[in-house]
């Protein structure tokens, strides 16, 4: 989806309404709920799909049916680290959560592309929390000073210092939402990932080709105006200020 979002964003449509802007919010999704939230990692990701999929053989299949090395490829991912430490993601989901309501959804979701890398590149639990807490502050650091210290306050806040991060991530703050937000997702029937629901309303596969999402976006690039706002802001807790600022801009008009 963000190579059909750059897309847009690098030509505007002519004669559309007002520019657009995006603004992403990340629903958690757990793909092994039961792991141990006090383990730093549970298993590789390799002994965790052999077992799902019934062994080496269905492994190799779904491999094979789901074209994964072709898919992480086209979406920029080369390399994906198979052996990658598989371990409990509530601490990382809270920790991207808080980072977007503090510093706003543009370094979020810088954060967010560092965490792909740091788990699905270089293999490393997301429960690792002292390890998480060094990357995500130093990533943190920089993320703000490139938006040139703007935050959702008008006295921007301190920028999180690793000691700082790790304290949050042992904590407990944060879980509520994630969990209303888990329970949201199960009431509307989304027990896979990726799904991207779009103007509060058009659930789009994950895996549909960037064009699919182009032609959504120029559509509402062309009527100037958007359906509905995202469902899981709310439940979130992000306020209104953090979607309009938005994730992904060129001018700041139309939020979608």
């Amino acid at each position: 989806m963000n190579k059909a979002i750059e897309s847009v964003l690098a030509e505007p449509l002519p004669g559309a309404p007002r520019p657009v802007r995006f603004s992403i919010l990340r629903v958690p999704f757990f793909l092994e709920p039961n792991y141990d939230e006090a383990a730093p990692f549970i298993e590789s990701n390799r002994d965790r799909l052999i077992k799902k999929w019934g062994g080496e053989r269905g492994w190799e299949e779904q491999k094979r049916r789901h074209d994964l090395k072709g898919r992480g490829t086209a979406a920029g991912i080369p390399h994906i680290n198979l052996d990658r430490l598989a371990s409990n993601s509530m601490a990382s989901h809270r920790l991207i959560q808080h980072v977007g309501k503090t510093y706003g959804l543009r370094v979020s979701e810088g954060l967010y592309d560092r965490l792909n890398t740091y788990y699905f590149v270089d293999g490393h639990a997301l429960n690792d929390k002292p390890r998480l807490a060094k990357v995500a502050a130093e990533e943190i650091a920089q993320l703000v000073a490139s938006e040139g210290g703007k935050a959702n306050a008008d006295v921007p806040p301190s920028i999180m210092a690793e000691e700082e991060v790790l304290a949050f991530l042992q904590g407990d703050q944060g879980r509520k939402e994630i969990e209303m937000a888990l329970q949201a997702l199960d009431d509307l029937g989304v027990h896979g990932i990726p799904k991207f629901i779009i103007e509060g309303r058009q659930v789009v596969d994950g895996a549909a080709h960037s064009s699919v999402f182009v032609d959504i976006f120029r559509d509402i690039e062309a009527r100037g105006e958007i359906a509905g706002g995202p469902i899981f802001a709310s439940i979130l807790g992000v306020d209104d200020e953090t979607i309009q600022r938005g994730s992904h801009y060129s001018e700041d008009e139309l939020v979608a």
